[in-house]
């Protein structure tokens, strides 16, 4: 009997999963199976910050064959409510063939994508949260008109979704646990229609590095917090061991390792932050380092903030807190607006209000007019 790999998709899964670059999000095929199973994990942030609507749809295009059951794990703090959305439209087109499975939480933006499944099974221990969207903003009054009309638009597209799911729940209802931020038990999902089954629970620690991001919900319960306290759990793969005999490091082999891999990737800035950050001790140090700065260097580009990558290189931040760095310039720079489903930390700092920058040449300029006699023409002002 042949046997067929099971492709599975992953972000930020619950276990080890081995890629090249110790990236968040990748592609794994593993398993066996004479009827082919697609199985795709969202472990992570939906979004800019984690798995993009567009990545997802293009991954899962790319494993689809059209008749494959497609099973979508979710264990998720929500994120952008339109790349949540555009994951619920992609996994109502696959239609009976779709389950969603909440295998510990499916909070906001996700309860709003797991619900485009056909069939959505919830582990007896796992949770959805349901509540208003939230946004950052900034402007003047008519701004701040049309953001509310947004948000009020976008809230009916979170109702939608919903009674997609539960056509037969009350609307009224639905409304007053949305705008509560309610989090629902498996138990409670299952009776309003949001689910369809309690599946066996499982353990999966702490939302998977998500769980300080639970504290941005006004609600969120104090047992799922309490998991921020505690202890990582030992792995027995990584319990120490007796090292073997450390090789003689070669600093100048490693450093002209640094400097020929920053040239041929385009971070030739990002030499002497290398070099101070790895101390040179090893070839998997520094190759590591080089990883992580590649990573650094394309979340910054991003977020068009490249002259930050040389100061979070140096300091050795990883990808996620740089993520977290530059989602904080971003949102207090005040440029624009992005509908959020999570609500800001108390020690979040509070929105900027920056004052009209002086306009030094027309001020000059005014002057001279007057010294002078000569008529001149006036420079308008934005209020």
């Amino acid at each position: 009997m042949s046997k067929k790999a099971l492709p599975r998709i992953y972000d930020k899964a619950g276990k080890r999963v081995p890629v090249q670059d110790k990236s968040w999000y990748a592609v794994q095929a593993s398993g066996e199976a004479e009827q082919r199973t697609i199985e795709v994990f969202v472990y992570g942030e939906i979004g800019y910050w984690g798995v993009t609507a567009n990545q997802f749809v293009l991954d899962l295009q790319a494993m689809d064959d059209g008749v494959s059951p497609v099973i979508v794990a979710f264990n998720s703090i929500g994120g952008d409510l339109f790349d949540g959305l555009a994951i619920h439209n992609a996994l109502l087109r696959l239609g009976e063939r779709c389950t969603g499975r909440v295998d510990a939480l499916a909070a906001s933006a996700a309860s709003v994508a797991v619900c485009g499944a056909h069939r959505v099974v919830i582990a007896a221990n796992a949770m959805l949260m349901i509540h208003n969207p939230w946004t950052y903003a900034s402007g003047d009054a008519e701004d701040f008109r049309k953001v509310a009309q947004v948000l009020d638009q976008t809230m009916e597209a979170i109702i939608a979704a919903y009674k997609s799911k539960a056509p037969d729940i009350d609307e009224a209802e639905l409304r007053r646990m949305v705008d509560a931020e309610t989090w629902l038990t498996a138990n409670e999902a299952v009776a309003l229609g949001l689910a369809d089954e309690v599946g066996e629970g499982v353990k999966v620690k702490a939302c998977l590095g998500q769980g300080g991001v639970l504290q941005r919900y006004q609600h969120a319960p104090a047992d799922l917090l309490a998991q921020l306290d505690e202890p990582p759990e030992s792995d027995p793969e990584l319990e120490p061991v007796d090292p073997p005999a450390l090789p003689v490091v070669d600093s100048a082999k490693l450093a002209l390792m640094i400097t020929q891999r920053c040239a041929e990737g385009g971070i030739s800035n990002l030499i002497e932050p290398l070099l101070s950050s790895t101390k040179l001790e090893s070839e998997s140090i520094v190759l590591a380092g080089l990883t992580r700065a590649k990573a650094v260097h394309d979340l910054c580009v991003a977020a068009r903030l490249p002259e930050f990558s040389a100061e979070y290189v140096a300091a050795g931040l990883d990808a996620p807190a740089v993520r977290a760095r530059l989602f904080d310039k971003i949102v207090g720079s005040g440029k624009g607006f992005e509908i959020d489903n999570s609500l800001p930390l108390d020690n979040d700092p509070p929105s900027k209000v920056q004052a009209k920058q002086i306009d030094q040449p027309s001020i000059w300029s005014a002057r001279q007019a007057a010294h002078s006699g000569k008529p001149q023409s006036a420079t308008g002002a934005r209020t």
